[in-house]
């Protein structure tokens, strides 16, 4: 019966569900019902589902309890059972509602990645099996966040699901990829840690990267650094409520012009300090290479300009162990001279356009910041944001000053 039923010319929406929009069975009817009505309305539609809420870290933990030093490519076969079951229970949620669709990990639709398990980057995918699904008026249900290399499952990382979904709608070449999560949108902030956050109706794909890249949770950046490369249209909604959610677009607003859009906030970070050796004058460049190749990123914040010998910079402070160890043998080798850290730091970043052409922004956040007692501890600028890293216990006050400073409340 479902076969009958005739596509209205519309476009193909690509449609990802995080891991709460399918975190149980009634989520997923929920979402399939969902699904139901706007295929009966005629939308075309490609669906990308994360595993239901937990089960990623089930998985994970199961596997610690075996090995705590498991090889990565068992591990990525683990997680990505999580979200199998998900993509089976829709496709059988969405029979159940007369409608043709059917469950497709990644290897059955050729996403194929680098061998970088547990953080693999998408190279190609071949189409030809959705669009045949789509042609025949079937719905295709993808497993999300993970990919295939030489026959083996690869994962692309903590919500990479987002990353499945705009890589497919850029490949499709999809009017739109929408991401349904637990909030009705981006906001200025963050709504938990500040009750008068504004739902942005609009923001820019650049900024939106520079959001997500220095906290913002709502969208993975690696999803966010796709659609800016391949100018795939975003929208961020809710799938608990109705509502137009945020669209992210290539284009830049003029008015948002050298003004703050949003705030991120980076928890749980460390303040490392450290003095390079005359001798050995390494350069900030190297040392970053050298912590990315063991997948750390830093944030150079300060530099010690006068002599070229001292840097500061933070990391999360799940990492500071294993770089500390990497600077204490270059201490050892003589290469630096000191080392010194700072934990149960946060990091805020006021985001906007043309920053740096209006520095008063740095002198008016570390003014308002001082007057209700934060001390940055250390603070930096680019065209697209000022960060400011302080006393983790001071965040809430921090951003509420700020918030209001900056006039976020009347966006």
């Amino acid at each position: 019966m479902a076969n009958q039923h005739k596509l209205s010319g519309s476009e193909l929406i690509v449609k990802k569900f995080g891991g709460t929009s399918v975190g149980s069975i009634e989520r997923i009817e929920a979402v399939a019902e969902q699904i139901a009505q706007a295929f009966y309305q005629g939308e075309q539609q490609l669906i990308v589902l994360s595993a239901m809420a937990g089960e990623t870290n089930r998985l994970l933990s199961l596997g610690a309890a075996i090995d705590s030093h498991a090889s990565s490519r068992e591990l990525d076969m683990l997680v990505a059972t999580g979200e199998q079951v998900s993509i089976a229970l829709m496709a059988m949620a969405l029979h159940k509602r007369g409608i043709a669709a059917k469950s497709l990990i990644a290897g059955q639709i050729s996403i194929m990645t680098d061998a970088n398990h547990g953080r693999a980057k998408i190279e190609r995918i071949d189409t030809s099996t959705l669009t045949a699904l789509l042609a025949d008026n079937v719905i295709p249900i993808v497993a999300g966040f993970q990919g295939c290399h030489q026959g083996n499952i690869t994962t692309l990382g903590r919500g990479g699901s987002d990353t499945t979904a705009v890589a497919l709608a850029a490949a499709l070449s999809a009017k739109e990829c929408q991401i349904y999560t637990d909030v009705a949108g981006v906001f200025t902030t963050d709504p938990n840690l500040e009750t008068n956050a504004v739902k942005l109706s609009q923001i820019n794909v650049d900024t939106m990267f520079e959001m997500a890249r220095l906290g913002a949770k709502v969208l993975h950046p690696d999803s966010v650094d796709y659609a800016r490369r391949f100018q795939v249209p975003l929208r961020v909604l809710s799938s608990f409520e109705p509502g137009c959610g945020t669209l992210i677009t290539p284009q830049e607003e003029p008015l948002t012009q050298g003004r703050i859009v949003g705030m991120a906030v980076s928890h749980s970070q460390a303040i490392i300090h450290l003095q390079r050796s005359p001798q050995h004058p390494i350069v900030w460049d190297s040392l970053a290479d050298q912590l990315a190749a063991i997948g750390i990123e830093t944030n150079l914040l300060s530099k010690d300009e006068s002599s070229h010998l001292g840097l500061s910079f933070t990391v999360d402070k799940l990492w500071l162990p294993k770089v500390l160890t990497m600077l204490d043998l270059m201490a050892s080798e003589q290469v630096i001279e000191s080392v010194q850290y700072v934990d149960n730091q946060v990091r805020l970043s006021l985001i906007g356009n043309g920053l740096l052409d209006h520095v008063d922004v740095m002198n008016k956040a570390r003014s308002e910041l001082s007057e209700i007692d934060v001390d940055v501890n250390l603070m930096s600028a680019t065209a697209a944001k000022v960060a400011m890293v302080f006393c983790e216990s001071k965040l809430n006050v921090a951003i509420r000053a700020l918030h209001y400073a900056f006039q976020l409340n009347d966006q």
